[in-house]
């Protein structure tokens, strides 16, 4: 059910993004009196699934979900309407149109997809605001991975800078970000009441951009387990662990934090090759009692964990979350710069990639893990935020100079106006040809990875 949801969220996404991205193309193309004959969302090669005529136009639905189009008269397109280019050029054709405007007909789907992005971000920052954790809230350090660790990090580590700027908010994917992106060679933890800097080894932007490294979160805040909330049905709470309790030991091991008692009931998970397995365990659980006021009373409860997770129902006070809220006003800018740092971010990584630091292999996924990227259940905060991030890497990778794509004809384009000579329409179709050829390895490639990282 889970990836019903969202592969669902990707269809919706990716069907806005194509249709606005196809009118980008559409409107100019009708402002300057150029016919189109068709708007497509998703491919028809041999039969569509729904189509109406209105006017010069045919509005379908194709049944192959890799893009959409739009069919415009006298234009060398994936649609490869040889006969059309052998007649005649008329007037409400492409070819026969100002470079000026066919330039603009070109730009305009990528136009409408950063345009789309920056506004996307504005509209979600102003609606719920941007939630982060002040680096004051880590009040017992952090909590380190085997990657932080390989890194030189430690349980109880507080980062205060990275790359020598000083840091006002907390997160491993802060610091992946700036050693993957930007290359920082340092960065400054607190430890022991003492500063102390540590060096990146240039080797780590491979490793933290390896597809099984993407989820590991490098470290997050170290809490101590005082009682907050509980879940639904909570062995914990049924026991008589009350909101405010301490829980300082499992089965006579003392577990200071959160996760030390987490990993403690982890360590006892029977090992099974069924695949249904039975976690219902008795475990004992010291607590002090109303630690929140200040007691010091110490209770031990025995408690059978859940059948299905092996827990106990409760949740601990995490750090103290900051909301930055935006006024309309003050959301669409930030907007713009949200997305524009994000498309720096992808340009950067672009060029880690040439420079040999990134591997193509690790860092490229297809539907299937841009799909990963949507929320199990239907989130309206992380559907916007994914569709703003997909339509600015769509303008983004539009605009790469490969014929087929929007850039490819832009690249032609921009020759004919500098050098007064127009690419013969042979040649464009050859290119085409080969740009579409491209294009089609670069999504057969990317998908490929899919596949090999799923079954292998």
């Amino acid at each position: 059910m889970d990836y019903v949801v969202m592969a669902g969220q990707l269809f919706l996404s990716l069907s806005i993004l194509i249709v606005l991205h196809e009118m980008g193309h559409f409107f100019p193309a009708k402002w300057f009196n150029t016919r189109v004959e068709k708007f497509y969302l998703f491919f028809d090669p041999w039969f569509e699934l729904f189509k109406i005529k209105r006017g010069d136009t045919e509005y379908g639905i194709g049944w192959l979900p890799l893009g959409g189009y739009v069919k415009i008269s006298g234009m060398i397109d994936e649609s490869m309407d040889r006969e059309q280019m052998k007649l005649p050029p008329q007037p409400w054709e492409f070819r026969s149109k100002p470079a000026w405007q066919r330039l603009i007909i070109m730009l305009g789907g990528v136009t409408v997809n950063f345009i789309l992005g920056f506004i996307l971000f504005g509209l979600v920052l102003w609606t719920w605001g941007e939630r982060y954790t002040p680096i004051e809230s880590v009040k017992h350090g952090i909590v380190v991975d085997s990657l932080g660790m390989d890194l030189g990090l430690q349980d109880g580590d507080k980062v205060v800078a990275i790359g020598g700027k000083r840091m006002d908010r907390s997160g491993g994917n802060l610091l992946r970000r700036e050693i993957i992106i930007n290359g920082a060679k340092d960065f400054t933890v607190e430890r022991g009441g003492r500063e102390q800097v540590i060096a990146v080894n240039d080797t780590f932007i491979d490793v933290l951009s390896r597809h099984e490294n993407k989820g590991m979160d490098l470290y997050v805040e170290r809490i101590l387990f005082v009682v907050d909330t509980f879940s639904k049905k909570s062995p914990g709470r049924e026991a008589g662990i009350e909101k405010g309790d301490r829980i300082i030991a499992l089965n006579g091991q003392p577990t200071t934090y959160f996760h030390e008692f987490r990993k403690g009931l982890m360590k006892s998970f029977p090992k099974a090759e069924q695949k249904e397995i039975n976690y219902s365990r008795q475990v004992t659980v010291d607590v002090i009692k109303n630690f929140v006021a200040g007691s010091t009373d110490t209770v031990s409860y025995q408690i059978t964990t859940t059948k299905d997770r092996g827990v106990i129902g409760i949740y601990p006070v995490f750090p103290e979350m900051a909301i930055q809220e935006y006024s309309f006003a003050e959301a669409m800018p930030a907007g713009y710069f949200k997305g524009y740092n994000f498309l720096a971010d992808q340009i950067k990584a672009f060029g880690q990639i040439f420079k040999g630091k990134i591997k193509a292999s690790e860092s490229l996924g297809g539907f299937g893990s841009i799909a990963g990227m949507f929320d199990t259940s239907w989130n309206w905060y992380r559907f916007w935020t994914m569709t703003a991030i997909l339509s600015l890497i769509l303008g983004f990778m539009n605009l790469l100079p490969i014929p087929a794509l929007d850039g490819g004809h832009v690249m032609f384009l921009l020759y004919e106006v500098i050098s007064g000579r127009k690419p013969s329409d042979k040649f464009m179709e050859y290119a085409t040809i080969a740009g579409f050829a491209i294009v089609m390895g670069l999504v057969l490639f990317a998908n490929y990875q899919d596949i090999r990282r799923f079954f292998f």
